[in-house]
């Protein structure tokens, strides 16, 4: 494996949780380093770190609160 990807892998806790659960990422890691883009986005997708998931969940954040308001009045 690329010392970069290990790098990196080792330096944030999601992703080495991400790569411990779905360990066949160890075998695409090591035989492309190219595959870490991959890696990161399989990683967002299952964790929902994404831009729009984000906002998403900051909304129904915004809502559960304001119908908790609208119900103490």
């Amino acid at each position: 494996m690329d010392l970069f990807v290990q790098q990196k892998l080792l330096e944030d806790k999601k992703m080495d949780g991400f790569l411990k659960e779905n360990s066949y990422w160890i075998k695409e890691l090591n035989r492309n380093g190219e595959n870490y883009k991959q890696f990161v986005a399989a990683m967002k997708d299952k964790y929902r770190l994404k831009t729009t998931d984000r906002i998403s969940d900051a909304i129904d954040h915004i809502d559960l609160i304001s119908g908790i308001l609208d119900t103490l009045k």
